[in-house]
């Protein structure tokens, strides 16, 4: 709900107002203009009586918020927030953020070769997966807290922050000491305990669509998380399923300015989980840069041919670089830099 004060209201009638609503078990949000002030009230409001409220003779508007969420909703937070993941901004008008690295973690090696190269390329961050979700019980399921160590290895010997898929809340712990940025998969996108659960964690966390959620049920999925103490959410979007064949699944950028709209919490795009096809990941990067997205997510692989998992939607480490190269001159021409 959205209260508006009329002009003039004393600060002293504003500060009984919003003690009175505190003391019904809600949060107020107040912004502060030039001419009046706006409460935002969070919680359940669906006890309030607007017609009591208009009856304060210094209430002017009264609107209740049609969409379910709000500490993620715009409404209540004008300005973009910006996420911070080891001192690399998320979000915001300025510089965009690019992730890359392999599906799965296959040694430290490899992870540490691979993340040299996302660094030279002009990457800003490493992904890595450990504990894989894999849609067989029989396919490659991560190397586990091994893969976690060898990623914290790369960190050490690049800089680079690393990013990793969190599956289960007994690991949270270690997620907590070694990962910069948890990821929520998108099988995980409504596993409400688990979200609740790392709402507690102080690391910042990667939410990831579902493979067939509406955008309404996403941005929910990062209130549960803020809701639990944790406003530090970074929306992904990697494709939903459709009817359509050709790709992976279907890439949704008109996500981008929906979630603008909406919403006030990044977004980046995963083109590769989204197309599954390395052919088309550069296309649709560029294109999620014009969209407006705040990054990407891309997976590379020096060898996809033999990669452990997901080798069809994995670039080399030439072409995440090109991407990247033509990512700037997209990003310049909308005023933004990479």
């Amino acid at each position: 709900m959205i209260i508006s004060t009329k002009h003039g209201t004393p600060q002293i009638e504003i500060t009984k107002m919003v003690e009175s609503f505190q003391s019904m078990g809600l949060r107020v949000s107040v912004i502060t203009g030039t001419d009046y002030t706006v409460m935002g009230l969070v919680g359940d409001t669906t006890h309030l009586d607007e017609k009591r409220i208009r009856a304060n003779p210094y209430v002017d508007k009264v609107q209740r918020v049609s969409e379910p969420y709000k500490l993620a909703n715009r409404l209540f937070h004008q300005e973009d927030s910006i996420v911070s993941v080891r001192g690399i901004p998320v979000g915001g008008k300025e510089k965009l953020v690019v992730i890359g690295g392999p599906c799965s973690v296959e040694g430290k090696e490899q992870i540490i070769n691979l993340a040299r190269e996302v660094k030279e390329a002009g990457g800003h961050m490493l992904r890595g997966g450990a504990y894989k979700p894999r849609t067989s019980p029989y396919a490659f399921q991560g190397l586990g807290t091994e893969g976690i160590l060898d990623m914290v290895e790369a960190r050490r010997v690049t800089g680079l922050p690393i990013v990793s898929e969190l599956m289960s809340a007994d690991k949270i712990d270690e997620f907590e000491e070694c990962v910069d940025l948890v990821q929520i998969g998108a099988r995980n996108m409504q596993n409400f305990q688990l979200l609740k659960a790392v709402g507690r964690m102080t690391k910042p966390i990667l939410l990831k669509r579902g493979l067939a959620n509406t955008i309404e049920e996403w941005i929910m999925s990062a209130e549960y998380i803020m809701s639990a103490g944790n406003p530090n959410v970074i929306f992904c979007e990697r494709g939903i399923r459709t009817f359509e064949k050709y790709t992976r699944n279907t890439l949704d950028l008109s996500v981008v300015p929906i979630l603008k709209l909406k919403s006030h919490l990044p977004v980046i795009i995963d083109p590769s989980h989204a197309t599954g096809d390395w052919r088309y990941v550069e296309s649709m990067s560029l294109a999620a840069i014009a969209a407006g997205a705040d990054g990407l997510i891309i997976e590379v692989h020096d060898h996809p041919e033999s990669a452990w998992s997901d080798g069809a939607q994995s670039v080399r480490p030439d072409r995440f670089r090109t991407i990247i190269e033509k990512g700037r001159t997209i990003a310049q021409v909308i005023g933004r830099d990479m």
